[in-house]
Protein backbone atom coordinates (compact mmCIF):
# COMPACT_ATOMS: atom_id res chain seq x y z
CA UNK A 1 0.00 0.00 0.00
CA UNK A 2 1.59 3.33 -1.02
CA UNK A 3 2.32 5.88 1.67
CA UNK A 4 3.95 9.13 0.55
CA UNK A 5 6.57 10.43 2.97
CA UNK A 6 7.53 13.49 0.94
CA UNK A 7 6.22 15.60 -1.89
CA UNK A 8 7.83 18.32 -3.95
CA UNK A 9 6.19 20.67 -6.41
CA UNK A 10 8.12 22.65 -9.01
CA UNK A 11 7.00 25.55 -11.20
CA UNK A 12 8.99 25.37 -14.42
CA UNK A 13 9.31 28.04 -17.07
CA UNK A 14 10.38 26.13 -20.15
CA UNK A 15 13.24 27.85 -21.96
CA UNK A 16 12.28 27.36 -25.61
CA UNK A 17 9.43 28.31 -27.89
CA UNK A 18 6.82 30.47 -26.14
CA UNK A 19 8.38 29.85 -22.70
CA UNK A 20 5.31 28.08 -21.41
CA UNK A 21 4.95 26.93 -17.81
CA UNK A 22 4.48 23.50 -16.27
CA UNK A 23 3.91 22.35 -12.71
CA UNK A 24 5.68 19.12 -11.77
CA UNK A 25 4.70 17.01 -8.77
CA UNK A 26 7.15 14.50 -7.26
CA UNK A 27 5.93 11.94 -4.72
CA UNK A 28 8.40 9.81 -2.72
CA UNK A 29 7.29 6.79 -0.68
CA UNK A 30 8.93 5.36 2.44
CA UNK A 31 10.91 2.91 0.32
CA UNK A 32 12.44 5.69 -1.78
CA UNK A 33 10.41 5.08 -4.94
CA UNK A 34 9.21 8.19 -6.74
CA UNK A 35 6.30 9.09 -8.96
CA UNK A 36 6.10 12.18 -11.15
CA UNK A 37 3.22 14.11 -12.69
CA UNK A 38 2.82 17.25 -14.77
CA UNK A 39 0.21 19.95 -15.20
CA UNK A 40 0.73 21.86 -18.44
CA UNK A 41 -0.23 25.54 -18.80
CA UNK A 42 -1.37 25.87 -15.17
CA UNK A 43 -3.63 28.70 -14.03
CA UNK A 44 -2.16 31.31 -11.71
CA UNK A 45 -4.20 30.14 -8.71
CA UNK A 46 -3.08 26.51 -9.07
CA UNK A 47 0.27 27.09 -7.34
CA UNK A 48 -1.20 28.55 -4.16
CA UNK A 49 -3.95 25.92 -4.09
CA UNK A 50 -1.44 23.08 -4.26
CA UNK A 51 0.79 24.67 -1.64
CA UNK A 52 -2.13 25.07 0.74
CA UNK A 53 -3.88 21.71 0.36
CA UNK A 54 -1.69 19.05 -1.21
CA UNK A 55 0.42 17.96 1.75
CA UNK A 56 -2.57 17.25 4.00
CA UNK A 57 -4.26 15.16 1.30
CA UNK A 58 -1.24 13.11 0.21
CA UNK A 59 1.62 12.96 2.73
CA UNK A 60 1.33 10.13 5.27
CA UNK A 61 -1.99 8.93 3.87
CA UNK A 62 -2.45 5.27 2.95
CA UNK A 63 -4.21 4.61 -0.35
CA UNK A 64 -4.90 1.43 -2.26
CA UNK A 65 -5.21 2.82 -5.78
CA UNK A 66 -4.69 6.18 -7.51
CA UNK A 67 -8.46 6.56 -7.83
CA UNK A 68 -8.73 6.72 -4.04
CA UNK A 69 -6.61 9.89 -3.91
CA UNK A 70 -8.68 13.11 -4.19
CA UNK A 71 -8.60 14.37 -7.79
CA UNK A 72 -6.89 17.69 -7.03
CA UNK A 73 -5.55 17.99 -10.56
CA UNK A 74 -4.07 15.87 -13.31
CA UNK A 75 -0.46 16.29 -12.09
CA UNK A 76 -1.18 14.74 -8.69
CA UNK A 77 -3.19 11.93 -10.28
CA UNK A 78 -0.41 11.24 -12.79
CA UNK A 79 2.22 11.15 -10.04
CA UNK A 80 0.09 8.69 -8.05
CA UNK A 81 -0.28 6.43 -11.09
CA UNK A 82 3.45 6.64 -11.82
CA UNK A 83 4.32 5.72 -8.22
CA UNK A 84 1.67 2.97 -7.98
CA UNK A 85 2.76 1.29 -11.22
CA UNK A 86 6.46 1.57 -10.36
CA UNK A 87 5.76 -0.17 -7.05
CA UNK A 88 4.14 -3.02 -8.98
CA UNK A 89 6.77 -3.11 -11.70
CA UNK A 90 4.25 -2.62 -14.53
CA UNK A 91 4.11 0.02 -17.29
CA UNK A 92 1.43 2.67 -16.99
CA UNK A 93 0.08 1.76 -20.45
CA UNK A 94 -0.48 -1.82 -19.35
CA UNK A 95 -2.05 -0.79 -16.03
CA UNK A 96 -4.76 1.31 -17.68
CA UNK A 97 -5.55 -1.30 -20.32
CA UNK A 98 -3.31 -0.35 -23.23
CA UNK A 99 -2.61 -3.00 -25.84
CA UNK A 100 -0.37 -1.34 -28.43
CA UNK A 101 3.42 -1.50 -28.49
CA UNK A 102 3.81 1.34 -30.99
CA UNK A 103 1.68 4.16 -32.36
CA UNK A 104 1.40 5.91 -35.67
CA UNK A 105 2.02 9.64 -35.29
CA UNK A 106 0.71 12.75 -36.95
CA UNK A 107 2.80 15.88 -37.30
CA UNK A 108 1.16 19.27 -36.78
CA UNK A 109 2.11 22.21 -39.01
CA UNK A 110 1.16 25.77 -38.07
CA UNK A 111 0.33 28.39 -40.72
CA UNK A 112 3.24 29.58 -42.87
CA UNK A 113 4.11 32.94 -44.41
CA UNK A 114 3.34 31.42 -47.81
CA UNK A 115 1.69 28.38 -49.34
CA UNK A 116 4.98 27.48 -51.01
CA UNK A 117 6.85 27.32 -47.70
CA UNK A 118 4.07 25.21 -46.22
CA UNK A 119 4.33 22.68 -49.04
CA UNK A 120 8.10 22.60 -48.51
CA UNK A 121 7.59 21.84 -44.81
CA UNK A 122 5.13 19.07 -45.64
CA UNK A 123 7.77 17.63 -47.96
CA UNK A 124 10.28 17.61 -45.10
CA UNK A 125 7.89 15.69 -42.87
CA UNK A 126 6.94 13.18 -45.56
CA UNK A 127 10.63 12.56 -46.21
CA UNK A 128 11.10 12.07 -42.44
CA UNK A 129 8.61 9.21 -42.52
CA UNK A 130 5.29 10.79 -41.62
CA UNK A 131 2.29 9.44 -43.51
CA UNK A 132 -0.22 11.63 -41.64
CA UNK A 133 -0.11 15.43 -41.47
CA UNK A 134 -2.38 17.83 -39.57
CA UNK A 135 -2.54 21.41 -40.86
CA UNK A 136 -3.56 24.19 -38.50
CA UNK A 137 -5.98 26.43 -40.39
CA UNK A 138 -7.89 29.62 -39.61
CA UNK A 139 -10.39 31.82 -41.49
CA UNK A 140 -8.40 33.28 -44.37
CA UNK A 141 -5.83 30.47 -44.27
CA UNK A 142 -7.73 27.35 -45.21
CA UNK A 143 -8.80 26.38 -48.72
CA UNK A 144 -5.71 27.62 -50.55
CA UNK A 145 -3.08 25.86 -48.37
CA UNK A 146 -5.10 22.63 -48.22
CA UNK A 147 -5.53 22.67 -52.00
CA UNK A 148 -1.78 23.20 -52.52
CA UNK A 149 -0.78 20.39 -50.15
CA UNK A 150 -3.29 17.99 -51.69
CA UNK A 151 -2.06 18.74 -55.21
CA UNK A 152 1.54 18.11 -54.14
CA UNK A 153 0.65 14.93 -52.21
CA UNK A 154 -2.47 13.27 -53.60
CA UNK A 155 -2.14 10.15 -51.41
CA UNK A 156 -1.14 11.81 -48.13
CA UNK A 157 -3.52 11.29 -45.20
CA UNK A 158 -4.46 14.82 -44.26
CA UNK A 159 -6.35 16.42 -41.38
CA UNK A 160 -7.01 20.03 -40.45
CA UNK A 161 -7.31 21.64 -37.03
CA UNK A 162 -9.54 24.72 -36.97
CA UNK A 163 -8.80 25.71 -33.38
CA UNK A 164 -12.53 26.35 -32.66
CA UNK A 165 -12.10 29.51 -34.75
CA UNK A 166 -14.96 29.25 -37.29
CA UNK A 167 -18.49 30.63 -37.09
CA UNK A 168 -19.57 29.84 -40.67
CA UNK A 169 -19.61 26.45 -42.39
CA UNK A 170 -19.06 27.44 -46.02
CA UNK A 171 -15.26 27.28 -46.10
CA UNK A 172 -15.17 24.03 -44.12
CA UNK A 173 -17.66 22.36 -46.46
CA UNK A 174 -15.48 23.50 -49.38
CA UNK A 175 -12.49 21.73 -47.81
CA UNK A 176 -14.25 18.39 -47.97
CA UNK A 177 -13.49 18.05 -51.68
CA UNK A 178 -9.79 17.63 -50.87
CA UNK A 179 -10.14 14.23 -49.25
CA UNK A 180 -9.59 15.19 -45.63
CA UNK A 181 -9.69 12.45 -43.02
CA UNK A 182 -10.66 14.70 -40.10
CA UNK A 183 -11.80 18.28 -39.51
CA UNK A 184 -10.74 19.01 -35.94
CA UNK A 185 -12.37 21.52 -33.59
CA UNK A 186 -14.26 23.54 -36.22
CA UNK A 187 -16.45 25.66 -33.90
CA UNK A 188 -16.62 26.69 -30.25
CA UNK A 189 -17.34 23.53 -28.29
CA UNK A 190 -20.59 25.02 -26.97
CA UNK A 191 -22.12 25.16 -30.48
CA UNK A 192 -23.31 21.57 -30.79
CA UNK A 193 -25.75 22.31 -33.59
CA UNK A 194 -23.04 23.77 -35.83
CA UNK A 195 -20.95 20.62 -35.34
CA UNK A 196 -23.94 18.39 -36.09
CA UNK A 197 -24.82 20.35 -39.22
CA UNK A 198 -21.25 20.23 -40.53
CA UNK A 199 -20.97 16.50 -39.89
CA UNK A 200 -24.14 15.98 -41.94
CA UNK A 201 -22.62 17.85 -44.91
CA UNK A 202 -19.09 16.47 -45.11
CA UNK A 203 -17.60 13.03 -45.61
CA UNK A 204 -14.64 13.85 -43.37
CA UNK A 205 -15.06 13.06 -39.69
CA UNK A 206 -15.63 16.04 -37.42
CA UNK A 207 -13.48 15.88 -34.28
CA UNK A 208 -14.25 17.56 -30.96
CA UNK A 209 -12.16 18.08 -27.86
CA UNK A 210 -14.01 17.99 -24.55
CA UNK A 211 -12.82 17.83 -20.95
CA UNK A 212 -15.93 16.49 -19.22
CA UNK A 213 -18.03 13.40 -19.71
CA UNK A 214 -21.16 15.55 -19.79
CA UNK A 215 -19.89 17.49 -22.83
CA UNK A 216 -19.01 14.24 -24.58
CA UNK A 217 -22.46 12.81 -23.87
CA UNK A 218 -24.09 15.85 -25.52
CA UNK A 219 -22.09 15.30 -28.70
CA UNK A 220 -22.82 11.58 -28.68
CA UNK A 221 -26.54 12.20 -28.28
CA UNK A 222 -26.70 14.61 -31.22
CA UNK A 223 -24.25 12.59 -33.35
CA UNK A 224 -22.48 15.90 -33.79
CA UNK A 225 -19.06 14.39 -34.55
CA UNK A 226 -17.31 11.08 -35.22
CA UNK A 227 -13.92 11.62 -33.55
CA UNK A 228 -12.92 12.39 -29.97
CA UNK A 229 -9.74 14.40 -29.53
CA UNK A 230 -8.67 12.97 -26.19
CA UNK A 231 -6.24 15.17 -24.25
CA UNK A 232 -5.53 13.24 -21.03
CA UNK A 233 -4.08 16.28 -19.26
CA UNK A 234 -7.42 18.10 -19.66
CA UNK A 235 -9.18 15.55 -17.44
CA UNK A 236 -8.79 15.51 -13.66
CA UNK A 237 -7.63 11.90 -13.70
CA UNK A 238 -6.40 9.20 -16.06
CA UNK A 239 -9.37 7.07 -15.05
CA UNK A 240 -11.74 9.82 -16.18
CA UNK A 241 -9.87 10.04 -19.50
CA UNK A 242 -10.22 6.25 -19.80
CA UNK A 243 -13.98 6.53 -19.20
CA UNK A 244 -14.25 9.12 -21.98
CA UNK A 245 -12.33 6.73 -24.24
CA UNK A 246 -14.71 3.91 -23.37
CA UNK A 247 -17.84 5.98 -24.08
CA UNK A 248 -16.58 7.24 -27.42
CA UNK A 249 -15.37 3.81 -28.52
CA UNK A 250 -18.68 2.20 -27.53
CA UNK A 251 -20.47 4.74 -29.73
CA UNK A 252 -18.32 3.76 -32.71
CA UNK A 253 -16.23 6.91 -32.71
CA UNK A 254 -12.57 7.05 -33.64
CA UNK A 255 -10.24 8.52 -31.02
CA UNK A 256 -7.08 10.53 -31.38
CA UNK A 257 -4.89 11.20 -28.35
CA UNK A 258 -3.26 14.60 -28.28
CA UNK A 259 -0.97 16.42 -25.88
CA UNK A 260 2.35 17.79 -27.08
CA UNK A 261 2.83 20.58 -24.57
CA UNK A 262 4.93 20.65 -21.45
CA UNK A 263 8.16 19.08 -20.25
CA UNK A 264 7.57 15.48 -21.34
CA UNK A 265 5.65 13.85 -18.50
CA UNK A 266 2.22 14.81 -19.84
CA UNK A 267 3.32 13.61 -23.27
CA UNK A 268 4.32 10.26 -21.76
CA UNK A 269 0.87 9.93 -20.18
CA UNK A 270 -0.67 10.79 -23.56
CA UNK A 271 1.26 7.93 -25.18
CA UNK A 272 0.07 5.53 -22.47
CA UNK A 273 -3.57 6.50 -23.06
CA UNK A 274 -3.06 6.33 -26.84
CA UNK A 275 -2.16 2.66 -26.47
CA UNK A 276 -5.79 1.92 -25.48
CA UNK A 277 -7.64 -0.19 -28.07
CA UNK A 278 -10.11 2.53 -29.09
CA UNK A 279 -7.43 5.07 -30.04
CA UNK A 280 -7.54 4.34 -33.74
CA UNK A 281 -6.12 7.57 -35.18
CA UNK A 282 -2.48 8.71 -35.16
CA UNK A 283 -1.23 10.14 -31.87
CA UNK A 284 -0.22 13.80 -31.63
CA UNK A 285 2.68 14.50 -29.28
CA UNK A 286 4.74 16.34 -31.86
CA UNK A 287 4.37 19.97 -30.82
CA UNK A 288 7.83 21.57 -30.67
CA UNK A 289 10.20 22.14 -29.12
CA UNK A 290 11.54 18.76 -28.06
CA UNK A 291 14.35 20.55 -26.15
CA UNK A 292 11.85 21.43 -23.42
CA UNK A 293 11.62 17.84 -22.24
CA UNK A 294 13.14 16.72 -18.94
CA UNK A 295 12.57 13.00 -19.58
CA UNK A 296 14.92 10.39 -21.01
CA UNK A 297 14.30 9.13 -23.58
CA UNK A 298 12.34 12.08 -24.88
CA UNK A 299 8.76 11.48 -25.98
CA UNK A 300 8.37 11.80 -29.73
CA UNK A 301 8.13 10.06 -33.05
CA UNK A 302 10.82 8.37 -35.10
CA UNK A 303 9.96 8.05 -38.80
CA UNK A 304 6.31 8.68 -37.95
CA UNK A 305 6.14 6.01 -35.22
CA UNK A 306 5.97 6.46 -31.43
CA UNK A 307 7.22 3.65 -29.21
CA UNK A 308 5.10 2.72 -26.18
CA UNK A 309 7.52 2.02 -23.27
CA UNK A 310 6.40 -1.44 -22.16
CA UNK A 311 9.72 -2.65 -20.73
CA UNK A 312 9.91 -0.04 -17.97
CA UNK A 313 7.46 0.47 -15.08
CA UNK A 314 5.42 3.61 -14.57
CA UNK A 315 5.58 6.31 -17.22
CA UNK A 316 8.63 4.52 -18.64
CA UNK A 317 10.99 7.50 -18.67
CA UNK A 318 13.78 8.65 -16.39
CA UNK A 319 13.60 12.20 -15.01
CA UNK A 320 16.51 14.62 -15.35
CA UNK A 321 16.00 15.94 -11.83
CA UNK A 322 19.04 18.20 -11.96
CA UNK A 323 17.56 19.96 -14.99
CA UNK A 324 14.17 20.20 -13.26
CA UNK A 325 15.81 22.05 -10.39
CA UNK A 326 17.68 24.35 -12.76
CA UNK A 327 14.48 25.26 -14.61
CA UNK A 328 12.36 25.65 -11.47
CA UNK A 329 11.35 29.23 -10.71
CA UNK A 330 9.60 28.16 -7.53
CA UNK A 331 9.37 24.98 -5.51
CA UNK A 332 8.13 23.71 -2.18
CA UNK A 333 8.59 20.50 -0.21
CA UNK A 334 6.43 18.85 2.45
Amino acid sequence: MPRVRELEVFRLVLPYGRRSESLLVKLTDHGGLTGWGELTTPQAKTWSRLAETLAALVVGVDWEHPDSVPAIDSAVDMACWDLWTRMRGVPLAEAIGGTRTSLMATVRLVPDPSVESLVARVNQQVCAGYGHVTLDIRPGWDVEPVRAVRRAYPALTLAVDCGNAYTEQEQLVALDSYGLEVIERPFPVSDLQAHASLQDQVSASVAVEVDTSAELDDFLTLRAARVLLLRPAAFPSLSEARRAHDRAAAAGWDIQCTGGQGAGLARAATVAVASLPGCTLPCDVTQPPRQNQIVNPIVGANAGVIAVPLTQPGLGHDIDEARVRRLAKESFRS
